[in-house]
């Protein structure tokens, strides 16, 4: 009941947004490019595709049309960063601006801090400079497939989004890596398990881990193995089933005043990747005479598990 009520409000939010999304539109295409066309670039294109890249593509006004060079400006809370854009014409006559603006001290690109950052073009010719906006008259493009834009970076959690202001000018949010543990790689090894992670959010890798299974609970201290990797194991005799029923195992980090937090793989462009991050079933001997089967697996939600159950001998 709850879920149909859930699925149900999701398709009513996603109803809504893609009404207001196409209102707006028609009211920046109708109003505002009358009014502002003149004087500012148009985005054609404007998306962040692997989670810390920025790519613009513009069309330049009349006005400014034969520019020799230009650059895209980043600016916000009294700093700003620059960015080389390519300046050439099309067959049809249009002077077109490409860019490319890689977000993140941590990565060597721009150095944002959390909040909202503007974006302008500076363009010149000859002996003239002149800053204009950025237009950004339609929502960021909608992919449809087995992969999709990623929805932060790779390497530091952090996320960046395109939006626009209430005149249509282009904008960047900026926010924080959220607190979380993210896999890197996992060994079933036939006397153990060993898990692979980076914190992403969190100051420092002070806690444990902690296997977790219905009324059972193994602890695992965080080992590191090199920078910004850290190493957690448990023994399979400790998660053998004390029943014929199957046993869920789920991982997650303690310790601090934070909630325990899941052990995950979530920085990906994977609309499925419970199909692409498979990992196959192994039968171990964790005790003599004893044989049981693990079934490592992500759930939907990107969480890391482990299915463990007993194997018959005679089997």
């Amino acid at each position: 009941m709850i879920g149909a009520v859930r699925r149900r409000l999701g398709r009513l939010r996603r109803a809504v947004i893609a009404l207001v999304v196409r209102w707006r539109a028609w009211w920046m295409q109708h109003a505002f490019l009358p009014l502002r066309g003149r004087g500012a670039a148009r985005l054609r294109y404007a998306a962040v595709l692997d989670g810390q890249t920025l790519n613009l593509h513009a069309e330049l006004p009349r006005a400014v049309r034969g520019a020799e060079h230009a650059e895209i400006v980043v600016s916000g809370r009294r700093r700003r960063h620059v960015t080389e854009a390519r300046v050439y014409e099309d067959g049809q006559g249009r002077t077109l601006v490409d860019a490319a603006v890689l977000l993140g001290a941590g990565v060597g690109g721009a150095g944002l801090t959390p909040g909202r950052w503007r974006l302008r073009l500076r363009v010149e010719s000859g002996r003239r400079s002149r800053r204009i906006p950025l237009l950004l008259l339609e929502a960021p493009h909608s992919y449809e497939g087995t992969t999709r834009p990623m929805e932060a970076s790779p390497l530091t959690g952090d996320r960046y989004r395109i939006g626009w202001t209430a005149t249509g000018s282009a904008r960047i949010r900026c926010t924080p890596a959220r607190p979380s543990v993210e896999v890197v790689d996992v060994h079933i090894e036939h006397a153990r398990i060993d898990v692979d992670i980076r914190l992403l959010g969190m100051a420092d890798a002070r806690g444990w881990s902690e296997f977790v299974a219905s009324g059972r609970r193994v602890r695992s201290d965080l080992a590191d193995v090199e920078p910004g990797v850290w190493r957690v194991e448990v023994p399979l005799t400790d998660m053998v089933p004390r029943s014929d029923r199957r046993e869920h195992w789920d991982v997650v980090l303690c310790g601090g005043s934070r909630r325990p937090l899941r052990f995950a793989r979530r920085l990906h462009d994977l609309s499925d990747p419970q199909r692409v991050f498979t990992m196959r079933k192994i039968v171990v001997a964790p005790r003599r005479d004893q044989l049981m089967m693990i079934e490592p697996r992500y759930t939907p939600a990107g969480n890391l598990r482990f299915t463990c159950s007993r194997v018959s001998t005679a089997a």
